[in-house]
């Protein structure tokens, strides 16, 4: 298993410390996501000052074209030297519409189409072939030679699909190389939910399992002390209860037995009163999402959970987690005795 962390830098200044510490901490890659800075650009640096993997997990597909994502990925894995893996996701309505400007309609459909016209331009420029994609959303059919980029090293990126529910984990299954669990689940949304349909949308394309790469993404919550500790807790009981306020993410909380709190959480975020959501997360919760404890038992909870599917195991935590933390927990993860 490969194990990823949040590049969680603020200033593109701070990369190449990150990066390196990082490293040395045991990490194979780094991500980056959408949030409040571009997640292409600094993988830019994550390449040159490391040997880590760099991934975006997510950048947001809909905010952009299917040519302006190829043109950065295949310029991130020629220049890693085939090092990085496309995570995309979907977002939510309000945030294409009126954040990016960009239109919103028949978001799983739209996913499938993207991913498949980013093969097409991807196979223009790694394998020579003509570039003639036409779908319900997109079309591609111009590639003059001077705009061609030629192969890539490593060859096109592996494609990561971020989602929650069940119809675009299937479309996941369909067309993409990976799925990128998104934070916000628990063991039983997994089990009951994420997994069935992923196994839905493999057998469409005519798959198996180990055609297929699983990242997990976790929260979790430790710390070097107890004010560490708590400060950790805080910032992840944030983090869920932004994520269970939106209705798309509903059905996480709905095999819990919980679904009264999204659209409570929701009216919260509608009158501007986002300090009151992290108090409604009670521990119960946040336990069966985050893997929460000290090193130990964070790493034995990560294996419990993950150890026998995924590939990948990334730390999103909102929050750098402390470089001796991390390198306890690795070290945990590797060790024979993990599942002790």
């Amino acid at each position: 298993m490969k194990i990823d962390a949040g590049l969680l830098v603020t200033n593109m200044n701070q990369i190449d410390v990150r990066v390196r510490e990082l490293e040395e901490s045991g990490f194979d890659g780094c991500f980056t996501f959408e949030g409040p800075h571009e997640p292409f650009m600094p993988l830019v640096l994550a390449a040159e000052h490391s040997k880590l993997e760099i991934g975006t997990g997510v950048a947001i597909a809909f905010a952009r074209t299917p040519m302006v994502v190829a043109n950065l990925a295949h310029d991130l894995q020629h220049y890693s030297g085939g090092r990085f893996w496309l995570g995309l996701g979907s977002q939510i309505r309000p945030h294409i519409e009126s954040r990016f400007s960009m239109p919103w309609d028949k978001p799983v459909s739209r996913m499938r189409e993207f991913v498949l016209a980013l093969r097409a331009i991807f196979a223009s420029w790694n394998s020579n072939e003509t570039l003639d994609f036409r779908g319900e959303f997109y079309k591609h059919t111009l590639m003059p030679p001077i705009f061609n980029p030629g192969p890539a090293t490593g060859g096109a990126p592996p494609i990561f699909l971020g989602g929650v529910g069940p119809r675009m984990t299937e479309a996941a299954g369909e067309v993409a190389d990976g799925m990128l669990l998104h934070p916000f689940h628990t063991e039983r949304s997994l089990e009951k939910v994420m997994l069935p349909n992923l196994q839905r949308g493999l057998a469409r394309s005519g798959r198996v399992a180990s055609d297929f790469a699983l990242c997990a993404q976790v929260m979790v919550v430790t710390g070097e002390n107890e004010a560490g500790f708590e400060n950790a807790r805080a910032m992840a009981r944030n983090q869920i209860a932004f994520y269970a306020s939106t209705p798309a993410y509903r059905s996480v909380l709905e095999m819990e037995g919980r679904e009264e709190l999204q659209p409570e959480l929701r009216q919260l975020t509608k009158e501007g009163r986002w300090h009151e959501m992290a108090a409604r997360i009670d521990d119960e919760l946040l336990c069966k999402i985050a893997a929460v404890g000290t090193p130990k038992e964070v790493a034995n909870i990560l294996h419990r959970r993950y150890g026998g599917f995924a590939e990948r195991l990334a730390f999103s935590s909102p929050f750098p987690i402390p470089q001796a933390c991390s390198a306890e927990i690795i070290s945990a993860l590797r060790s024979p005795l993990a599942s002790a």
